[in-house]
């Protein structure tokens, strides 16, 4: 984290980049739907760090003299161990001693200020590594030519006579050895070669490894700083209160009931629709808050609900017209014509990110420069909020990243609290103020995982054979919330993720004479945000559940079936069949506690990668749900580091199985009704089954981890409790039914 200063600041912009950014410009970089900026990376050794001390080698390494390498990470590091995994990749190519490795963040004023020398900052849609481990691993491989053509300069020798290992160059003729420290100063000032060459996999010594992540002794000690834990001389806290019902505002406030209170330091409007409360700490700030007498004015949404969110959905599944994501052949005809149909109806609800650590910004403002610390999944995104809400072109701002206490996409496309954190620092020249969102507030007023029914239409030939499938999605879009001007005549791509057409990124895995994967978009006044895993969670249960009625209505065991129309999917299938071998299918599990056990499968493409899953659960005569293990299989081309794969894995069932079993956001008179874990739970330890991770790294493409396992919890589970109670669930979360036997 770059130490507090009002001071310091980046020089101007390239003529290339304007100087002013715009907000729009960064939510294509943003969104967790895989959207891409293009830009080239420079690795010139134009410096903010170069000196003695800690000379530049490039943009992405700085040696000190010590042999410490600094290696710089764009991403955000949330949890997910995408610093630790960068990190590999670049000392991969390096070629230094890892045991010396540390990290720091540049600054999206950094980025600007040199032409994105850093490229995108999104971290989300899981792509820290698989949209960026080209140029990083060019960038250390570039640091590793600049460093041995130093010390051959010196030697006056040819560089094809030098090697480096472990942060060592060696003159091979005569043994001549140098550290990375001793030459880095000049390696700075050598000119960059013009190409490079990245390592085979198959010489990998750090990519690939199960190394110890790198952030992790200063969280078990609690040395990690987070927003909430930031301090500085003069900071101020502030409590903010945001209207209830989504579009409302504040028809006026009583700042006098209040503003005598212990600490109190200013009471003012944010925006149209929120009151903040500034004090010396924040609970002072937060209890005059609940104090302040505040009279809305509702606005049109006060009378929305559930209920009529339902039914404008409902609305959607028969609608005339729809955008269409995905067809072959005429799915219409064919159903029109089958010997047989099968048809459900499936929902998804609203539900929250619920970060351990709610929305917090610091800010410091001044008519000359505006300065920010907030954890954040794109310091880019966060820069142009800031420039908008203070009013200066970004060249005048910073933000300075800090690690966040989850983001799960909360953190990535939406930066509402940093606009916020800014116009109370605006309102309150030079003094650094700590905006910080109680967990209520954090609760009522996220960006909320889109809310979408389904219906699944199946036809079927007299051998019981799929003719045609159709799929109806009705509900929200996402890009229409943040991101209006990436929807084309009605169609909002991330929709379909899970269900695209064969390709690189979030493909179906069957093939069905006829297809239709269409999406009747109906946006409720409820804000969408990009959730961890996005629209693939309720895409994969919709279908993988689907699945399993056709092969229960035409008496197929439900993993042959998927094997027959997976039959030109090989890496849908291989992931499959790797989770089938592993929990032996065709062997009934054992009991477990004198309870019979019973399995159900999923499998989806999202994110680059493949993943399959099999939950084992038992269901007891009082309906109680026990899953007590999953077996999930994942294909993400090249494994970084699989001891952090297997910990992604993890936390995805444990984040999958919350939505799953709990996850659900109800409105009531225009607001959400859960406002904390006590009306929004968690799975707890008592839920959490084992967890086996097979990872199956089929090289030749990158994909992602944090997100593609998550899509499959849900639809395993699914598909074990029909087999388990003869119940088909087709709307969650588990919470709302009983599963209790007759």
């Amino acid at each position: 984290m770059n130490a507090p200063s009002s001071s310091s600041s980046s020089s101007s912009p390239s003529s290339a980049v304007s100087p002013r950014l715009s907000r729009r410009r960064f939510l294509a970089s943003s969104a967790s739907a895989g959207l891409v900026v293009a830009f080239h990376i420079p690795f010139g050794s134009t410096a903010f760090a170069q000196g003695a001390a800690s000379p530049e080698i490039n943009a992405w390494v700085v040696v000190r003299p010590d042999d410490t390498v600094v290696i710089r990470i764009a991403r955000s590091e949330m949890g997910q161990g995408s610093l630790t995994g960068l990190a590999q990749l670049v000392a991969e190519e390096l070629e230094c001693n890892w045991a010396k490795v540390t990290t720091e963040y540049p600054t999206p004023g950094q980025n600007l200020a040199r032409n994105r020398a850093w490229g995108n900052f999104s971290t989300g849609g899981s792509r820290g590594i698989r949209e960026s481990h080209d140029y990083v691993r060019k960038g250390g491989a570039t640091a590793r030519m600049m460093l041995v053509q130093a010390a051959a300069d010196e030697w006056k020798v040819p560089a094809s006579e030098c090697r480096a290992a472990n942060s060592l160059i060696t003159h091979t003729p005569t043994g001549r050895t140098v550290t990375y420290g001793k030459v880095a100063v000049a390696a700075g000032k050598v000119t960059p070669p013009a190409e490079v060459t990245l390592k085979d996999p198959k010489d990998w010594k750090l990519v690939g490894k199960r190394l110890a992540r790198l952030d992790t002794l200063d969280k078990v000690t609690g040395k990690q700083i987070y927003g909430a834990d930031l301090k500085m001389p003069g900071l101020l806290n502030a409590a903010i209160k945001d209207c209830p019902v989504f579009g409302g505002k504040v028809k006026s406030f009583n700042a006098a009931a209040i503003e005598k209170r212990p600490g109190v330091k200013k009471v003012l409007a944010v925006g149209d629709s929120a009151v903040a409360v500034v004090a010396d700490t924040w609970w002072r700030a937060k209890t005059a808050l609940e104090a302040l007498p505040i009279e809305w004015d509702y606005g049109p949404n006060v009378a929305n609900s559930s209920a009529t969110v339902a039914a404008m959905l409902k609305a959607g599944l028969d609608a005339p017209d729809a955008a269409i994501g995905n067809q072959n052949g005429d799915a219409k005809a064919a159903l029109a014509s089958a010997a047989r149909k099968i048809e459900a109806v499936y929902s998804y609800p609203h539900q929250n990110h619920a970060t351990m650590e709610p929305m917090n910004a610091t800010a410091r403002w001044t008519p000359e420069r505006c300065e920010v610390w907030t954890p954040t999944q794109n310091g880019e995104a966060a820069l142009a909020a800031t420039s908008e809400a203070a009013g200066l072109p970004a060249s005048k701002c910073e933000v300075y990243k800090i690690h966040l206490g989850g983001g799960f996409g909360r953190r990535g496309a939406v930066h509402d609290w940093v606009r916020q954190a800014v116009d109370i620092a605006k309102q309150m020249p030079g003094v650094p103020v700590k905006l910080l969102w109680s967990r209520e507030e954090d609760m009522l007023h996220g960006r909320y995982h889109p809310v979408t029914q389904c219906k699944l239409q199946a036809g079927l030939d007299a051998q019981g054979n799929v003719t045609a499938l159709h799929m109806r999605i009705s509900g929200q879009s996402i890009l229409a919330g943040v991101s209006p001007q990436s929807v084309r005549n009605g169609l909002d791509p991330v929709t379909f993720q899970g269900l695209n057409a064969p390709g690189p990124e979030a493909s179906i895995g069957y093939s069905f004479p006829n297809l239709l994967v269409d999406h009747a978009m109906r946006n409720p006044s409820v804000p969408p945000g990009f959730w961890r895993g996005v629209n693939l969670n309720q895409n994969a249960v919709y279908l993988e559940s689907f699945i399993d009625e056709i092969a229960f209505a035409t008496k197929q065991d439900p993993l042959a079936l998927r094997r027959k129309l997976m039959a030109n999917h090989p890496k849908h299938l291989a992931v499959l069949n790797a989770v089938a071998e592993r929990v032996k299918w065709n062997v009934p599990p054992p009991d477990v506690g004198g309870q019979k056990v019973y399995r159900g499968l999923a499998q989806t493409m999202g994110f680059g990668s493949y993943v399959a899953a099999c939950a084992e659960v038992s269901v007891n005569n009082e309906g109680e749900l026990k899953v007590h293990r999953i077996v999930a299989a994942t294909d993400p081309g090249y494994a970084v580091n699989p001891q952090q794969i297997e910990a992604q894995v993890e936390g995805s069932f444990s984040y999958g199985l919350s939505a799953a079993l709990f996850g659900e956001c109800t409105q009531k008179d225009g607001r959400m009704e859960q406002d904390n874990f006590s009306t929004y739970p968690v799975v707890q330890m008592q839920h959490m089954p084992a967890v086996e991770t097979i990872i199956v790294a089929s090289g030749g493409f990158w994909g992602g981890v944090g997100e593609p396992t998550i899509a499959v919890a849900a639809p395993a589970v699914l598909n074990a409790v029909f087999a388990a109670t003869g119940k088909r669930i087709r709307d969650l979360p588990l919470k709302n039914h009983s599963l209790k036997k007759a």
